[in-house]
This record gives C-alpha cells, structure tokens and sequence, in this order.
C-alpha cells in the first residue's frame, strides 16, 4: 500500500470514528432530555416496573439499604423512560451514521428505518416485562418452597429489570440491523441460510447471557430471536431481488 493510499485510509477511519463519536453524543443528548421529561413521573414509572414482582415482595416493596439509594434509582428510572422516549431520535441517529454507505435509491428508507426500529425496540422491551418477568419471577420467587422470604433491594431489582429490557429490546432490533448489513453488501440472503445453524448457536448463547438464569426465560428469548433471524431472511433476500431490477433497468 503506498503512502497516498494508507493516508486516505487513515483519514476514513479517522472520519468514521469522528463520525461515530458525534452519533453517540447526540444519541445520548436526546437521552438525557428524555431523562429530564421523564423525571417528574419517576414514581408512576416505578410503579409500573415493580409491579411483576409485586406479589411475590413482603408488604408489596422492594427495600433499600444505604440512604441514596432510592434517589439513584429513580435516577436510574428517569434515564430508562428517557432512552424509551428518545428511542426515535437514537434511532435516527444510528441512520445517519450508516447512511453514507447506502445507494441514492436506499437513503430514501429514512422513516421506514426509524419507524420499524422504534416499534422492535418497544416490542422487545414490552415483550420482557409482559411476558418474560411474570413467568421468570413465578420460577425463581417459588423455587425451593415458600418458607423463605425473598428481600430484594431496589438497586439490584432496577440493575435487572433496566439491563434485561435493554437487551431484548436492542435483540429484537436483529432485522434492522442484518437488513442494513444486507443493504451494505456485507452480508446477503446466501450468506444467512448457510450460517443459520451457527447464528441459532450465537442466538442460543446470547439468551442465556442476557436472560434470568432459567431455562424457561432462556427460551423465550430464544424462540423470537429464531424467529427475527428467518424474517431477516426473507427481507435481506427482498432487498437483493429490488437491488438487482433496479440495476437491470439501467
């Protein structure tokens, strides 16, 4: 490689990395206004979020054991509702960065981008806390028998619930993301039927790392996941046969 060409090269990484560090910031900006709006109904949104726990909790709460630590959590609250409702603009922000590389014609997918990613990300979240606590919570809170009482903390309960919820809603975004690697070129339909049995392993082991420690809940992650990953399928293969009309008619 000749000076001229690793000098081009280090000048794109360099702008990649800028880039991605300004997507970031403005990620996390719209985050922290999301933080400030959500701020005033922290004790609503924690009502919400306690609520699979609920039954299973000695008078109805969660305990804390150092003073600040109920402040902190509803910190902790204000800052989750606030990446919820700033899911869009994240979003947003997460196409700009990747825009660059995609063709004229792709660019125009703007909306449909944001729209489909916000609406997997509250379906992921909404999917965990509807469907994932209650049967992981009935497991643990009842295994072993009923003679001991469970006395869980809000620190450890929020650090849970927030990281769990978290992570099925960015595993639910897995179409998005392997349709814009397909739109990119780095991946294509071929590519994804012939990993599939590889990417069923990936999916299995991101489950139990991301999952309560239960087989159930493993498995309720697993199962959509399986599912997202043969949607992919289908839209990365509907991209390509788009792509290649479109090339054919010019």
């Amino acid at each position: 490689m000749s000076n001229s060409e690793q000098d081009q090269h280090s000048q794109s990484l360099i702008e990649h990395l800028t880039e991605l560090r300004i997507r970031l910031k403005n990620a996390l900006f719209g985050a922290l206004v999301g933080m400030i709006a959500c701020y005033n109904f922290t004790e609503d949104i924690f009502n919400i979020i306690r609520s699979p726990i609920q039954p299973y909790l000695k008078g109805g709460g969660l305990v804390f054991t150092a003073p600040m630590d109920k402040f902190i959590a509803h910190l902790k609250i204000a800052f989750f509702g606030g990446v919820i409702l700033a899911c869009p603009w994240i979003i947003y922000q997460a196409w700009k960065f990747v825009a660059p590389g995609l063709y004229q014609k792709e660019k125009k997918y703007a909306l449909g981008f944001i729209f489909s990613g916000t609406v997997l990300f509250l379906l992921g979240v909404a999917f965990s806390y509807f469907l994932v606590f209650p049967m992981a919570f009935e497991f643990l809170m009842n295994y072993g028998g009923s003679i001991d009482t469970p006395m869980i903390t809000i620190d450890q309960y929020l650090s849970f619930i927030v990281t769990t919820s978290i992570m099925f809603g960015v595993s639910f975004e897995l179409p998005l993301v392997l349709t814009i690697l397909g739109m990119l070129g780095v991946i294509d339909q071929r590519f994804l039927r012939e990993k599939r049995r590889y990417a069923i392993v990936g999916l299995a082991g991101l489950s139990a790392v991301f999952t309560p420690p239960d087989l159930l809940s493993m498995v309720l992650m697993l199962v959509p996941m399986v599912a997202l990953y043969e949607i992919s399928v289908i839209i990365v293969g509907f991209f390509e046969k788009k792509k290649a009309l479109a090339v054919g008619t010019t």
